[in-house]
């Protein structure tokens, strides 16, 4: 990011002029910038930063989403959930990462009407961690079967070895059910070409 004369990255500055209320935090980590946004504010932000000129992050890589439910010293924002940006600016060879807070029962805005291929990943995040997008709510679920129940990235779903539980009583299988090897595996666990044969 190519620094102000107050030393401040430009993205940083012009956020800051534009939103100087809803930009909460400016977080450096391994070279990487995090702006931490008030949720109301997120499309603004991102027009902002894909609008200007001198900017021009026009480029929208993905979204994430974080259950911080458990580790609330690694929090950067108030709420369970963080729902993360990555946007590239293709002009200045830079990407920046927005985050958004947010509890159960609130919403995160979409930015489905400023990048349309922020849709899916939204959808996705909302399958599988429960968070609403507003303007981008759905009826069914996206990415596992309808009458699956709850939301399996949320910190307090079983991390297997548990059957899972659909709506109307049957049970998919558990881990263990399905063993498989991993790769370079054999079945009883040992690894290497000349254990696999027997030399």
């Amino acid at each position: 990011m190519s620094p102000t004369s107050e030393g401040e990255a430009l993205e940083i500055a012009k956020v800051r002029e534009a939103f100087p209320d809803d930009l909460l935090k400016v977080k450096e980590f391994r070279g990487e910038t995090y702006l931490c946004v008030t949720r109301a504010s997120l499309p603004g932000i991102v027009k902002l930063l894909k609008e200007d000129a001198d900017l021009q992050y026009t480029y929208f890589s993905e979204c994430v989403g974080v259950d911080y439910s458990r580790w609330t010293h690694e929090r950067d924002l108030e709420g369970r959930f963080e729902v993360v940006y990555n946007l590239m600016s293709l002009k200045g060879h830079k990407r920046i990462f927005l985050k958004v807070g947010v509890d159960d029962g609130q919403t995160v805005p979409s930015l489905k009407s400023i990048f349309l291929g922020a849709e899916y990943p939204e959808r996705e995040v909302n399958d599988l961690f429960g968070v609403i997008f507003e303007g981008n709510e759905q009826t069914t679920r996206f990415l596992l079967p309808d009458d699956w129940i709850g939301y399996p990235l949320r910190k307090e779903y079983p991390l297997g070895g548990d059957d899972v539980l659909f709506d109307k009583g049957n049970k998919g299988p558990a881990v263990e059910d399905m063993m498989m090897p991993h790769a370079g595996e054999s079945f009883e666990g040992r690894t290497g070409s000349s254990e696999i044969s027997g030399r």
